[in-house]
């Protein structure tokens, strides 16, 4: 079985809304999307990797301002602030994607390493992070995460900003504007 279809049976097995469940079905979607990328021709290799860069974006995001408050009290301050570090990390590989050819043989090399950082991360959260929630909060506490999980998701900005990545505080700050801003240049094709 893959991990995302570990993943996709794991978040079946908890309520519906759950913040929990919610992160896993992304996870899997994640896993789906590196997928797609490597087995793509350059043009579907361009939207997978788009849809990618959307979804990590506005995932961490969320989870930056959602998750990581709660997971510093459940699994701990150093958990969460190894885990915002890995998330400004990425937002760091991710940017330098944006800015390569899908086509170049080198995207295929740079994507299948953030595949290898991105995948580490997700297990960590799976394996440290997730498990304290479950255990330390209600089911109705985590549908009530989950609720503001897909608002603060609503609000993320669509593509990474290095200022804000791995910050909560300045993803706060800045994310409901970087969100207009991103929504409008990814409408009209850059």
């Amino acid at each position: 079985m893959s991990s995302a279809e570990a993943e996709r049976e794991a978040a079946a097995m908890l309520p519906n809304g759950d913040v929990v469940a919610l992160l896993l079905e992304q996870h899997a979607r994640i896993r789906g999307l590196f997928a797609e990328i490597a087995g793509a021709d350059a043009g579907d290799r361009k939207r997978s990797f788009d849809e990618l860069r959307a979804l990590l974006a506005v995932h961490e995001a969320a989870e930056e301002l959602v998750v990581r408050p709660v997971a510093e009290k459940t699994a701990g301050e150093a958990e969460a602030d190894a885990r915002n570090q890995e998330e400004k990390e990425a937002g760091e590989v991710l940017r330098k994607l944006e800015g390569m050819d899908v086509a170049d043989p080198e995207f295929l090399r740079a994507v299948a390493e953030f595949e290898q950082a991105v995948s580490a991360h997700a297990d960590h959260e799976e394996q440290e992070e997730f498990p304290a929630i479950v255990a330390q909060r209600t089911v109705a506490q985590r549908g009530t995460m989950g609720d503001r999980l897909r608002k603060a998701e609503h609000l993320a900005p669509t593509h990474p900003h290095p200022m804000a990545a791995g910050n909560p505080t300045a993803v706060r700050m800045t994310g409901p504007f970087a969100a207009m801003i991103d929504k409008a240049r990814d409408a009209i094709g850059r």
